[in-house]
């Protein structure tokens, strides 16, 4: 039943935001000439990874200096069109595609590049390591889910993982409602980039 709604939902999702897919292409493009799409190998259900596909919301060389970086609060990487698109997630919509192939879910735990570190008292530790990592790769990665909607932007990745844990234990569809209204009312308010409470 899940599969069936993510698949049906992403395709509406896909053709209604067509016309927002011709807006932020042109506005990218016209920004700074670079790629439209950003495109990243994700860990998906079961460790096996894929290609997720994103609009582009930082400069096209923005890891060239630092490698893998996630953004930070006013990064400069950051375009202006990309600011725009971070607060309402609309650099998402591409990750729809994501959803209709199967990669991807619209509600669970947020797909992490493979090889990623979190550093613990100033020493990097890998992903693989922290506890929670092997419960949230029995799902598919989504879209939205409890560790997006709750969780402060900047907890640690452990404490991350934590919500990602109570969403597998508790998951239903009327959960995953709840966050769909959830997301899509942060959305509205332009507030995912919010350190604070989103909603």
């Amino acid at each position: 039943m899940k599969r069936a709604f993510d698949a049906t939902l992403a395709f509406v999702g896909l053709v209604v935001s067509l016309p927002l897919w011709a807006l932020f292409a042109a506005a990218i493009r016209l920004e700074d000439g670079g790629p439209v799409f950003f495109v990243q190998d994700r860990v998906g259900l079961d460790g096996r990874t894929f290609r997720a596909f994103k609009f582009r919301s930082m400069r096209h060389d923005a890891e060239r200096a630092t490698g893998p970086l996630q953004a930070r609060r006013r990064d400069s990487r950051v375009t202006r069109v990309g600011r725009i698109m971070r607060a309402t997630a609309m650099d998402e919509l591409p990750q729809l595609w994501n959803i209709v192939r199967g990669d991807m879910s619209f509600v669970g735990p947020r797909a992490l590049r493979p090889g990623e570190i979190e550093m613990e008292g100033g020493s990097p530790v890998p992903l693989e390591a922290v506890p929670g990592y092997v419960d949230r790769i029995l799902v598919r990665p989504g879209l939205t889910g409890v560790a997006q909607v709750y969780a402060a932007r900047d907890i640690s990745r452990r404490s991350k993982f934590r919500y990602d844990r109570l969403y597998i234990r508790r998951r239903s569809f009327a959960l995953d409602i709840r966050l769909i209204l959830l997301s899509f009312w942060i959305s509205f308010r332009g507030t995912w980039e919010s350190r604070d409470r989103k909603y």
